[in-house]
């Protein structure tokens, strides 16, 4: 079986999911990697202490965001469940503790990505929580890419709600770019250690990232990630000004 890439893939504003010219941009990536029989996705919009695996089953989506078009609260994304998926994912990371099981739909980390990435939804997704180990967590999921898997991190590189530009008339400001260029040339060196350290090492990490909830899922997608392995940036740029788009596939 063809192996699949581990992946952190942006998922920006919750209004990506109705930007077709965004849109397009993940759709042509994922149609770059070999058609996975799965997906487990990790949000930064789901954290816990431990291990928890969400609905197995076609739920509603979660739209946990407020103050955006009627229209987003009416984009559906019907992925059937994977139960075969959850029971693998079980075994995979007891330990970490014990996995709970729980009927949480998707979030919009997940479902607005892959509005884009597979639109037609025919792909079974089965969303597990974010831990504090998360570079653990993604090297423990690592033999899911041998079985079809694709492991997507969903989070947002440069993310301060407080200096985005919703009008998206600015350019990226300075801070930002800085940041983001300091990722992306550690990724390509795969310095996982400098990685691990940003908060002291990456310039204007705190203002960046005033904290580390959208920055966590990248270490799952760097866990999954054998030595060796290449790094590529299938989408980068920026938006609503300091929002980075930049996504990252090994493999």
């Amino acid at each position: 079986m063809t192996i699949l890439p581990s992946c952190f893939v942006a998922h920006g504003a919750p209004t990506l999911a109705l930007d077709a010219r965004k849109g397009a941009d993940l759709t042509a990536w994922a149609n770059e990697i070999p058609r996975p029989r799965a997906i487990v996705a990790v949000s930064a919009h789901w954290e816990s202490s431990a291990p928890a695996i969400g609905t197995t089953e076609t739920q509603p989506l979660m739209y946990d965001f407020g103050g955006f078009p009627r229209a987003l609260y009416e984009v559906d994304y019907p992925a059937p469940g994977a139960p075969e998926l959850a029971a693998r994912v079980e075994e995979l990371l007891a330990p970490l503790g014990a996995v709970e099981r729980t009927r949480r739909g998707l979030d919009h980390g997940v479902w607005v990505p892959l509005v884009h990435m597979y639109p037609r939804a025919d792909i079974p997704v089965l969303q597990v929580s974010l831990v504090p180990d998360a570079f653990e967590m993604g090297r423990l999921l690592l033999p899911l890419r041998q079985e079809g898997v694709l492991v997507l991190a969903s989070g947002v590189l440069v993310h301060n709600l407080g200096a985005v530009d919703f009008g998206d008339r600015s350019p990226a400001p300075s801070w930002a770019v800085e940041f983001d260029r300091w990722c992306a040339e550690t990724l390509e060196k795969r310095d996982f250690d400098a990685l691990a350290k940003w908060r002291t090492r990456a310039p204007h990490a705190d203002r960046a990232q005033p904290t580390d909830d959208h920055f966590a899922p990248l270490f799952v997608a760097c866990g999954a990630s054998p030595d060796g392995e290449s790094v590529r940036f299938p989408v980068s740029g920026f938006e609503y000004g300091s929002l980075s788009r930049r996504c990252v596939q090994f493999g």
